[in-house]
């Protein structure tokens, strides 16, 4: 397809679910399309499927991100579309959490952010045009018992999001934010017969990114919250 306004995609945090779904369908529309993963192995069979490149990187390292940024516009190209997908998770009563794992965590799901966001601004911001999208959580907006760390990564990744919106917006730079609150189906985690779509689909959120990709300059979302039709909020 020729009227998608992207021809390279970078997503980082690349794995089985959403962003899977999401390389899928960048392929299908032209979009050269660029993998990034601490653990490439687990990307071969979507990079054969698509035809995508894959890279290892550490989120949550500077130089790591930057070689990445490097590395990506030689093989493909610079990249005019960054999916941050991202996230550390660590799970425990407050007063049990390992301070080295919070901290890992939060380097992840925030710091990484930041770091990512920053090279591709770095790219964007001269050519006047390109799109920086973060996935959230229900995390992003309310902190469940024993799960901290998680909340303080979506709050912080929200808040960063909300700020290089406002920032690069102007700029010609469409950021976006998506809370995805709820569970999200996958070969793992089936729904149950008797409750079908009551989970996310990965593709019905990745078509929902493609979607806000395609809107116009004058009408675009900052954040869209994704949830089952089932759930009550």
């Amino acid at each position: 397809m020729t009227d998608f306004p992207y021809s390279t995609a970078l997503i980082v945090g690349a794995g089985s679910g959403v962003s899977a779904s999401l390389a899928r369908l960048l392929a299908a529309r032209g979009v050269k399309v660029a993998l990034a993963a601490r653990n490439i192995d687990k990307l071969a069979a979507l990079a054969a499927e698509t035809g995508a490149k894959t890279f290892a990187t550490d989120a949550a390292q500077p130089g790591s991100v930057a070689a990445l940024f490097e590395e990506v516009t030689e093989e493909i190209g610079e990249p005019d579309l960054v999916v941050y997908n991202a996230s550390g998770r660590v799970r425990g009563p407050l007063t049990e959490l390992d301070p080295n794992e919070v901290e890992q965590a939060l380097a992840v799901g925030a710091f990484g952010g930041f770091l990512v966001s920053q090279q591709a601004a770095k790219r964007m911001v001269p050519r006047g045009r390109g799109a920086i999208l973060f996935t959230g959580a229900t995390a992003s907006i309310k902190g469940f018992a024993q799960s901290a760390p998680f909340a303080m990564g979506k709050f912080a990744l929200r808040g960063l999001a909300q700020s290089a919106a406002r920032e690069l917006g102007p700029k010609g730079i469409h950021v976006a934010h998506f809370i995805i609150d709820g569970a999200i189906r996958s070969k793992t985690r089936p729904e149950s017969p008797d409750k079908p779509d009551a989970m996310l689909d990965p593709d019905a959120i990745a078509q929902s990114y493609v979607d806000v990709l395609l809107q116009h300059r004058s009408a675009r979302s900052q954040e869209i919250e994704l949830r089952p039709w089932t759930e009550s909020f």
